[in-house]
């Protein structure tokens, strides 16, 4: 429960002050003068006598009601109702054997796996899908509410199921094309390699504008360190050998897509980074969401005002009835 004007209800204060008032106009209020008042005084007091302070009290009662009755004490019943225009997000996730590269821990894959996957967790109205590509591109999972089965598919990625290779190009246009039949206003492409385009037939260039085309934007994302990286090679004879290759992420055609379709690009040196540019990007492209708030209020103080009047009305009648006083 509410109340309307609470500063009404500092009037609460004066309450024991009357009381006192009244009790001691009572007590020095003049009455019968009599010569001698010993048998009187030694008199039981009557029933009466003893109830005389009642009227004053329901008074008092009153008051007290009729002060938090002028307060309007209220139930507020608060409906909040939130919708929200989602964006379509197609996550393209690069699955080239350079991703087991160890420069982020536990690798690159791993780390941009469990990125994703917070990414995806993060979202509350968006659709999203996953495109994984390698030598050739393929699409794990259409554009979906269903968070719980977008992980799912997510976790089933593997490096080194489909064949080696990095078809930056092919990837981003069968993205596009998930995205060119949607009617959300905001289309979005989160494409993440760590190489360089050398498969499919589809160049990353013309993809792009392409993506513009469609009013699609794409925020790509290089993956790996600076210089070199280990790596974990399986050699014949010996086994698997940790070696240190160099880091070769095409930048220049990478920023050239993003700029072409008014996206930006970033590079993730560290696991740490990579999750700091998802978060920025999932500001940037952010729902906007309308919250509407409708408040139902019912006033309380006809339950507080009717007794107050009931008690007045009550200790007005018995003053002047049974409890009057003489004289």
């Amino acid at each position: 429960m509410t109340f309307a004007h609470p500063y009404i209800l500092w009037l609460l204060v004066l309450v024991p002050l009357v009381g006192a008032w009244r009790w001691w106009r009572g007590r020095t209020a003049a009455g019968l003068q009599y010569s001698d008042v010993f048998a009187a005084r030694a008199a039981t007091p009557s029933w009466r006598v003893r109830l005389r302070a009642v009227p004053d009290l329901l008074k008092l009662a009153a008051l007290v009601l009729g002060i938090v009755a002028l307060a309007r004490p209220q139930e507020r019943d608060v409906v909040r109702t939130q919708s929200a225009e989602g964006i379509d997000i197609m996550l393209v996730l690069d699955t080239s054997t350079s991703m087991r590269a160890e420069d982020f821990r536990p690798n690159r894959f791993e780390a941009a796996r469990d990125v994703a996957g917070e990414f995806i967790k993060g979202r509350a109205s968006d659709r999203v899908g996953l495109v994984v590509f390698a030598a050739k591109a393929y699409t794990q999972a259409p554009l979906t509410l269903d968070y719980n089965f977008l992980q799912q598919m997510l976790e089933e990625v593997r490096v080194g199921v489909i064949q080696d290779g990095t078809a930056i190009g092919t990837a981003l246009a069968m993205a596009v094309n998930r995205l060119k039949t949607t009617e959300a206003e905001s289309k979005v492409v989160i494409l993440l390699t760590d190489g360089q385009n050398n498969r499919g037939e589809i160049d990353p260039i013309t993809a792009s504008e392409v993506a513009q085309a469609m009013g699609v934007r794409v925020y790509a994302i290089g993956v790996g360190t600076k210089g070199t990286a280990p790596f974990v090679i399986d050699q014949p004879f010996v086994g698997q050998q940790r070696q240190m290759l160099p880091v070769e992420i095409d930048e220049d055609m990478l920023r050239t897509v993003a700029r072409t379709t008014g996206g930006r690009y970033f590079r993730a040196t560290s696991k740490r980074a990579l999750r700091d540019i998802y978060e920025e990007i999932g500001q940037l492209e952010k729902s906007e969401i309308d919250e509407r708030i409708y408040t139902d209020v019912e006033e309380r103080y006809p339950n507080f005002l009717i007794p107050a009047i009931a008690l007045l009305l009550a200790g007005s009648l018995l003053q002047s009835t049974v409890l009057r006083r003489f004289p």
